[in-house]
């Protein structure tokens, strides 16, 4: 299991679509082998969840087409 602890507080970057009022917010840490590490912004020092690289660009593949949308 990682922890917040174990990555680089320079490896975290906010997602593009959270925009700047401090809502809602994801931020996934960049540059570490074999995981894409994705936390909430809004507790930094919380749970820690780490995807495959290729589950993660699967997932940001289907919300780029919308299959994650309320109807």
């Amino acid at each position: 299991m990682t922890t917040t602890g174990q990555i680089p507080h320079d490896a975290w970057r906010s997602s593009t679509y959270s925009g700047s009022n401090g809502g809602e917010c994801v931020q996934v840490a960049d540059h570490i082998p074999g995981a894409v590490p994705v936390r909430d912004s809004k507790n930094p020092g919380g749970p820690v969840l780490a995807f495959r690289p290729s589950a993660f660009a699967a997932f940001v593949q289907a919300v780029g087409r919308g299959e994650f949308t309320d109807s």
